[in-house]
């Protein structure tokens, strides 16, 4: 990471718990140290239940550490994350309202007349390829196509920092490509923190500076930082071919691996245990 760059999030020994019904208390992550500067884009891999959505919420202010702290652009966070904007895995667009509309009512809730909220969001509609889908709702658009309306939808906004959840999770291997191009397309015209969540390591290493693995569940620790040396720009289709791209899968596979089987022996003795 570069130190001469603002540090956009900051996870300062951030534990996450959760009282359960019968009085005891679950401890999600445990922990957690993680600084993302600003203009930097970093995956989160991990075992399925390790926490990764966790540690997204809490730096969307959407969840309170039990211990720790969490700073954006230096400052506590206090209450909700005004600087981010979440994508999440599912479509959050609103059915009744068409692709311009979903788009546009981000500005319109901030106050931006009628008027030019459209036509900015025009701009971005145009900007992820549907320029000419304006007046279609949601149930019109293929999934990819939402995957669309919903990164206009949070860019819109001109957060400084980008939480998403794996956001391109529900779509065919194909879709997910040409949408982790479009996104490096635009990030890469406007350098946003990006903190992005998924459990393809493939996807993670194309796509990031850093990747970030967490252990698995419960009480997941972060338990390996890996820069991305793979020259930008890049090309999801290519960048699987670079020497690089398997050199750097296999090292951090070799530690993943052992953290994912965990994972699945934990989830196979709670069901047989439940």
């Amino acid at each position: 990471m570069d130190t001469a760059k603002p540090v956009a999030v900051a996870l300062d020994d951030a534990t996450v718990a959760f009282r359960l019904a019968d009085g005891r208390v679950y401890t999600a992550v445990e922990q957690a140290r993680l600084n993302v500067a600003h203009g930097e884009f970093v995956a989160i891999v991990g075992p399925t239940g390790c926490g990764k959505s966790t540690l997204l919420n809490v730096a969307a202010g959407l969840l309170k550490p039990a211990s720790g702290r969490v700073r954006i652009f230096d400052q506590p966070l206090m209450g909700l994350n005004r600087e981010a904007g979440y994508l999440f895995q599912a479509d959050a667009l609103f059915p009744w309202k068409t692709a311009i509309d979903n788009v546009a009512i981000g500005l319109e809730i901030a106050g931006a007349p009628r008027a030019l909220a459209l036509q900015r969001a025009q701009g971005w509609l145009t900007a992820v390829g549907l320029g000419a889908f304006g007046n279609r709702y949601p149930h019109m658009l293929s999934g990819g196509q939402r995957k669309r309306v919903g990164l206009a939808q949070v860019l819109i906004r001109d957060p400084k920092i980008l939480l998403m959840d794996e956001p391109f999770g529900p779509l065919d291997a194909q879709t997910r490509q040409i949408m982790g191009n479009l996104l490096l397309e635009l990030w890469n015209a406007d350098r946003k923190a990006v903190l992005f969540v998924t459990h393809d390591l493939e996807e993670a290493i194309a796509l990031a500076d850093r990747v970030v693995i967490m252990s698995a569940g419960p009480s997941a620790r972060i338990i390996g930082d890996w820069q991305v040396q793979i020259p930008r720009p890049r090309d999801i289709f290519e960048v699987r071919l670079d020497k690089e791209f398997h050199s750097l899968h296999r090292e951090i596979w070799s530690v993943l691996r052992d953290e994912v089987l965990k994972g699945y022996a934990q989830s196979s003795q709670a069901a047989e245990t439940g």
